[in-house]
């Protein structure tokens, strides 16, 4: 599918997201189905296999999420309610994390970029894990974490008021949200306490 020219640097950012999670889709979901096939000749499922057949089911989420959070978004393009809870479901599978989907709806996939990348914002500052809860109510979003214990960066979080700071390949999503977000026309805010985070747009 042919796109318009990037605009902007972000836009050439999604570009190069979306490349690189459509050409990762495929041979993992080549492997998955070399694991099924496997089981269905008879072979029993040992721990290597077992190990293998959920390394790709948690590596296929990821790259879905990731398509959504880094990739391109068109401004026409929405995605479903069972879509997006099925996913969150994925990601909360044998982790430390949980992810609780509580929008009503189809979504702008724009807006869902927005939410995802406050997502990957939330988790670093919560080093023992905790809950994610994404809501969305009379046209604004609200991505909040609940956690025994936060560890919140400031120098990193303050990427968010617009004070850029060095940030390394995993600390992106905090230099792509401000942009993104102005990008939509909408303003970020934040928070932060000793057992939760959340962030508003």
């Amino acid at each position: 599918m042919q796109t318009d020219l990037p605009e902007t640097e972000a836009d050439l950012a999604a570009l190069v997201g979306s490349r690189l999670c459509h050409d990762l889709i495929s041979p993992l979901g080549a492997i998955g189905n070399g694991v099924e096939l496997l089981t269905m000749s008879g072979v029993a499922m040992s721990p290597e296999l077992q190990l293998i057949a959920e390394s790709v089911a948690s590596a296929n989420t990821r790259v879905k999420f990731f398509r959504i959070a880094f990739g391109q978004a068109s401004a026409d393009h929405r995605l479903g309610r069972p879509e997006l809870v099925t996913l969150m479901k994925a990601l909360s599978q044998g982790g430390r994390m949980a992810y609780d989907w509580q929008v009503e709806g189809d979504q702008p996939r724009r807006a869902v970029k927005l939410a995802f990348l406050a997502i990957l914002c939330l988790e670093p500052a919560l080093p023992r894990g905790g809950t994610i809860t994404i809501r969305h109510e009379d046209g604004a979003w609200l991505v909040s974490a609940r956690a025994e214990r936060t560890k919140p960066d400031p120098a990193l979080w303050a990427n968010l008021d617009g004070e850029p700071s060095a940030i390394s390949p995993a600390q992106v999503q905090f230099a792509l949200l401000p942009r993104a977000a102005a990008a939509q026309g909408r303003a970020l805010r934040w928070e932060i306490s000793d057992t939760g985070a959340a962030i508003a747009f």
